[in-house]
């Protein structure tokens, strides 16, 4: 596969990895490795452990740190679990300096139930994140006004969700992401959470998203390392088959064999 640009960086995969919920960290380690992913997700809530003094402070799980900066991929730290921008905004400057990196995937999440982001709160962290130097992956919904608000604030690229988090129920609004692909043309879309089997995988590349971000449906399989190289394989063809220009569809048979006439075009 070609590689492709995004905020800057050219990557050798469009298949972004995350990295919570894994049997143990040998098998994380052998499905990054499986995936080919060139990023990998790292929730920095996830890994603040209480200090050793057992005061209000936080260290981080170094361990788990050292196994995904061994893997020598962009680390891409996220927000999830805050609820409000400003939570948001001040864990994202935690993740900068504990990471290194002006990546951060903004989630702000404004419903328990769907785990749906909250698009005023986003939009607004997403604003002054982005003055503040941050290159941001914003987390957002299908919906065209809030993503082109998103990009008036600044932000290069945009994550719409696929379906709500960790639902597996793969693609749910197949036309919503069509019609967002088809108004901002020049923009990188990547599918974010939601997928639930490789099939989805090749639905979004073939509608020409640039890539996907996923983590339960490798994390969560019986074999998360085998189930890593089938979204590597899936996303591959997908994308394959979108730059290859997949056939019109048509309302009725028509025959692949002529019984005519020439059999070639000439």
């Amino acid at each position: 596969m070609k590689p492709f640009a995004i905020a800057d960086t050219l990557l050798e995969s469009r298949f972004f990895l995350g990295t919570a919920g894994y049997p143990s960290p040998k098998v994380l380690q052998d499905a990054i490795t499986a995936s080919g992913a060139a990023v990998v997700t790292v929730g920095l809530k996830r890994q603040l452990t209480p200090s050793a003094s057992g005061g209000a402070g936080a260290a981080l799980d170094n361990s788990f740190f050292q196994l995904l900066k061994d893997s020598g991929l962009h680390l891409l730290p996220n927000t999830a679990g805050c609820k409000t921008g400003r939570e948001a905004i001040t864990l994202a400057q935690m993740a900068r300096e504990i990471f290194g990196t002006h990546w951060i995937k903004l989630e702000v999440i404004g419903d328990d139930y769907t785990l749906q982001p909250d698009p005023i709160e986003l939009i607004r962290a997403a604003e002054e994140l982005v003055k503040d130097g941050f290159e941001v992956f914003p987390y957002c919904t299908d919906d065209l006004v809030t993503c082109r608000r998103l990009l008036d604030v600044g932000c290069r690229l945009l994550m719409p969700w696929g379906a709500p988090i960790g639902s597996g129920q793969g693609l749910s609004n197949p036309q919503a992401l069509r019609i967002l692909r088809a108004r901002l043309p020049d923009v990188p879309l990547i599918v974010d959470a939601g997928i639930g089997s490789p099939m989805d995988a090749v639905q979004a590349m073939q509608m020409g998203y640039d890539a996907v971000l996923l983590n339960s449906a490798v994390s969560q399989a019986h074999d998360p390392v085998r189930m890593a190289e089938a979204f590597k394989l899936a996303i591959q063809a997908g994308r394959m088959g979108f730059e290859a220009g997949i056939m019109a569809r048509q309302d009725m048979a028509v025959p692949s064999t002529q019984v005519t006439g020439r059999p070639f075009l000439l």
